[in-house]
């Protein structure tokens, strides 16, 4: 596994405003402390989230774009784009791969976080289609497409981008996780970025103790002494 000093560009793929912060704005922070310059590709504007606020679509999704960049700002990323996909109808189309590639091979990134491809079934919230569908899009990019000067060839041809092989991919909410960041001095950034997506929450107090009570839990299946916090990935080597 890469050491983050090791790691210049890291490139995090999700499906909807508030899904970096849900999962893995503790580590983002982790990152970005160390150096490391970040970017979200945000494949929606989850313009689907939140119809009880009693907004339509395009004015949903303008404020989850304005929520996510203001998280992310809290962060320190300051690179944040969105595909504009229709939110709950995602795919792992061929379309989204090339879209994807198109940002690996901009980004150059050493490193990728996506949602992971595989279900799992003790936690069924985070398996929600469009994030499996992304993770499917995703990796799919990273192998074989962004390395293969024969995907997508317009994308060198008519734009210049050439070929890159991402080293290192990190999948969030998969089974098997094998690898636990303590975030506990980040804590309570990760948790104001998350705070940002008012659109989203209800009850901030009751999400902010239900969430580091995850976290305590996970430091304690990492083997971390008590009292700290974890949040938790697999480490694939797609070098």
């Amino acid at each position: 596994m890469l050491h983050d000093n090791d790691v210049e560009r890291a490139l995090v793929v999700m499906a909807h405003p508030d899904d970096v912060d849900f999962g893995c704005a503790g580590t983002v922070a982790l990152w970005t402390d160390a150096g490391v310059r970040v970017t979200y590709l945000i494949v929606t504007s989850g313009d689907a989230g939140g119809g009880e606020r009693g907004l339509d679509g395009a004015h949903m999704a303008g404020l989850r774009r304005t929520e996510q960049r203001k998280a992310a700002e809290i962060l320190n990323v300051y690179d944040v784009r969105f595909l504009g996909y229709p939110d709950g109808r995602i795919t792992p189309s061929f379309e989204l791969r090339r879209d994807i590639t198109r940002v690996i091979r901009q980004v150059r990134p050493q490193r990728m976080l996506i949602p992971s491809p595989e279900r799992d079934w003790s936690a069924i919230a985070p398996s929600h289609p469009d994030h499996l569908a992304v993770g499917e899009a995703a990796i799919n990019a990273v192998y074989p497409d962004a390395r293969n000067p024969n995907a997508h060839p317009d994308l060198l041809s008519e734009e210049g981008l050439a070929t890159w092989t991402v080293p290192e991919v990190w999948l969030a909410h998969g089974p098997s996780p094998d690898h636990y960041p303590d975030i506990t001095d980040v804590a309570d950034r990760r948790m104001a970025a998350l705070a940002s997506h008012t659109s989203q929450i209800r009850d901030f107090t009751e999400l902010d103790t239900a969430m580091r009570e995850w976290f305590a839990d996970n430091a304690v299946r990492a083997g971390l002494p008590k009292g700290r916090l974890a949040e938790r990935f697999r480490v694939v080597d797609t070098s």
